[in-house]
């Protein structure tokens, strides 16, 4: 008789496992041909900002400003995000020789120009942490010299161009009303709970939880082995675009990365320096941008939304170069702490629009200040 109760419980677990893989099934079913309904084109290809987001940015500063503090490392103050990097280097930005005058837009108007750059290779997490750990894995580009006007007042004699991208090609929050929600729900502790801010299923954020699971990738064998995107929209001379970075192995030597041991806690930094320092082999890149058409569901405001190769393919119009270097001193990783990277340093050709970079220029600003105001009090 117990044999028998067992086999019924058994059966039905299996029946109500199959009842909810099917019910799942339809969400998800339901949820995509919403998704193909909703988010379809024309769209504008001007700004528009909602009400009281100026009142928002600054409670997202706070936020960001505690972040700061609890993630303090010993006596330094870390970044709220992109915390840990695997290493600042030198590199090589060169425009292409041959571009259409379309493409040939602020610092890419002159074929052929080399810029000197430093570049910062991250984990995404606000704390330093193992890099086998699922994360998001940044890229910032600073171009340096840079002639012409800089779009902040007070930065005109930076003389610079920043594009700062990460490796997935669209953000898991749509607007700084999102943001503001997700981010005060993490600094809280709170990981999944953030997209479920409450018991209204109208609220959740489904659709933004599976990217924000997609992004937290296992890592890559290198930090040079993946690409990156700006994942927020930019001007570009007179269209609007984003930005990707994607290795170019042809451009560079052939080369083979060892297997790294991927249980130490830095192994992104060692393949790094074993490439760059210890065989001597330079890193390639292509710098490439895609032109939003608005006749496509391309949006500027919600960078939730993916911009489909298939409406606007990506366009090389430079190539990175990162030489072979000795960059992990204790003085360049100091300086390489020191650095800030900002899509708002540099000129209005590149001008960055949208919600999420108008909420840059806002904290990036004031968590950049309150962070080296700290740490040289120490």
């Amino acid at each position: 008789m117990l044999i028998t109760l067992w086999l019924r419980l058994g059966a039905l677990l299996l029946k109500t496992l199959m009842l909810l893989a099917l019910i799942a099934l339809l969400g998800w079913a339901l949820n995509s041909a919403w998704s193909i309904w909703r988010y379809q084109g024309p769209v504008s290809t001007e700004e528009q900002v909602p009400p009281g987001e100026a009142a928002m940015t600054q409670d997202i500063i706070q936020t960001a400003v505690r972040i700061v503090d609890q993630h303090r490392d010993n006596t330094r103050y870390l970044r709220d995000a992109h915390a840990k990097a695997h290493g600042c280097v030198k590199a090589e930005v060169q425009v292409l020789e041959q571009l259409t005058p379309p493409l040939r837009q602020g610092v890419f108007a002159e074929p052929g120009k080399t810029w000197q750059a430093m570049v910062r290779l991250s984990n995404g997490n606000a704390y330093p942490q193992f890099d086998s750990i699922r994360d998001a894995r940044g890229m910032a580009i600073k171009l340096l010299n840079v002639p012409g006007t800089q779009l902040l007042k007070e930065q005109q004699g930076r003389g610079e161009q920043d594009f700062v991208m990460f490796n997935h090609p669209n953000f898991f929050v749509s607007d700084v009303a999102e943001y503001r929600q997700n981010v005060a729900a993490q600094a809280d502790g709170k990981k999944v709970g953030a997209f479920f801010p409450g018991w209204d299923p109208r609220t959740w954020q489904v659709r933004h939880l599976f990217i924000a699971l997609a992004t937290l990738s296992p890592p890559p064998a290198s930090p040079t082995q993946t690409r990156y995107f700006s994942v927020s929209p930019y001007k570009f001379g007179g269209a609007n675009a984003k930005f990707r970075v994607a290795p170019d192995p042809d451009s560079c030597p052939a080369y083979n990365l060892p297997p790294q041991n991927q249980a130490l806690p830095n192994f992104l930094r060692n393949a790094l320096n074993q490439q760059l320092s210890t065989d001597r082999v330079p890193a390639c890149f292509v710098l490439q941008v895609q032109r939003q058409d608005p006749s496509h569901y391309m949006p500027i405001e919600d960078t939730s939304i993916e911009w489909r190769e298939s409406d606007a393919p990506f366009e090389t119009v430079a190539r990175i170069r990162i030489p072979a270097q000795d960059f992990d001193t204790p003085q360049q990783n100091l300086q390489c702490d020191n650095l800030s990277f900002n899509p708002w340093f540099g000129l209005e050709a590149h001008r960055p629009i949208g919600g999420i970079n108008r909420l840059r220029k806002a904290v990036y600003e004031a968590v950049s200040d309150y962070r080296h105001s700290r740490n040289a009090e120490q």
